[in-house]
């Protein structure tokens, strides 16, 4: 990947440019002093189609015109513009700076708007009308495309309006949780429990602590493999929020339910990743769609 980054790409890109627009220039140079010997009806003697002639006529001085305006202004707006690799411009100009220059504006323009929000605690907004529209618009345009329209979440990504929470659904986490983003990270446990036999054993036991059907004798043999797993979810299986690890006893399966599934996560390992928002949302914005996130699945004050 270095050969990509390296310099010579900004050199090759400034150097390509320069060299087309004074060749441009150059091929205009020669087209009007380059001497064709006509014949007497003014042709140069270049025939297609049996009868169509070619015109020894100079080109129009519009189009000279004009393709001498194309090439100063391609010189023109390469000297103000980053047109010759990392070349920046006069003007200093670029989109990131003019992305980041239109976002402050916006901020600045509906900061207003949130100030009102600011000082009021999350469950105090979560019954404010107002805040919870403000709120749900923020939801669907950066969060509904993982946790759904209605939050409710799908394989993998999750609910938003049942209590469970991997690492705790205060105002204060669910502000964290979308200010820094989350990385969970279960690693391939197969090596650990025993061979084939014992996942599926282990399997069914932890089916068993959340009532789930289950192999019974299967899971008395597997209770013994759950010590690999204690470390995370618990001697007793009721997870551990400071570290993101899910409750297996309150049946709520994240990345799928059954048999099969409980071994797939104990063999491949798990590894979920939520982005951090802080660079999109404001912390105002984030103050409100967190207040909106957490009446999704508690009662709002009045």
């Amino acid at each position: 990947m270095s050969d990509f980054t390296s310099d010579f790409w900004h050199l090759y890109v400034a150097v390509l440019t320069l060299v087309s627009i004074i060749a441009c220039a150059i091929l205009l140079w020669v087209s009007g002093t380059t001497k064709v010997k006509a014949h007497a009806d003014n042709t140069t003697g270049h025939v297609w189609d049996e009868d169509l002639r070619e015109l020894n006529n100079p080109l129009p001085k519009w189009w000279v015109y004009l393709f001498i305006i194309t090439v100063v202004f391609g010189l023109a707006y390469g000297l103000l513009y980053p047109m010759f690799g990392r070349y920046a411009g006069v003007l200093g100009w670029s989109s990131l700076g003019q992305h980041s220059a239109e976002v402050e504006r916006q901020q600045a323009a509906i900061a207003p708007l949130y100030a009102g929000f600011k000082d009021k605690p999350a469950e105090q907004l979560a019954g404010d009308a107002q805040a919870m529209a403000i709120g749900e618009r923020l939801f669907m345009n950066n969060c509904a495309q993982c946790h759904g329209s209605d939050a409710r979440g799908s394989k993998g990504f999750p609910n938003l309006t049942d209590g469970d929470w991997l690492h705790g659904g205060s105002p204060e986490v669910i502000t964290t949780t979308i200010t820094q983003g989350r990385h969970g990270v279960m690693p391939p446990m197969a090596a650990a429990v025993g061979n084939a036999e014992d996942v599926r054993n282990l399997a069914n036991y932890v089916l068993s602590l959340s009532g789930s059907p289950h192999d019974a004798v299967r899971a008395s043999q597997g209770q013994s493999k759950f010590a690999a797993c204690a470390a995370c979810h618990g001697a007793d299986g009721k997870g551990n929020q400071a570290i993101g690890a899910p409750n297996l006893t309150d049946n709520v399966w994240l990345h799928g339910w059954g048999e099969e599934a409980v071994m797939r996560a104990v063999n491949n390992g798990i590894s979920n990743q939520m982005p951090a928002q802080a660079k999109l949302l404001t912390a105002d914005q984030i103050h409100v769609l967190s207040a909106y996130v957490w009446g999704l699945s508690n009662r709002p004050a009045k």
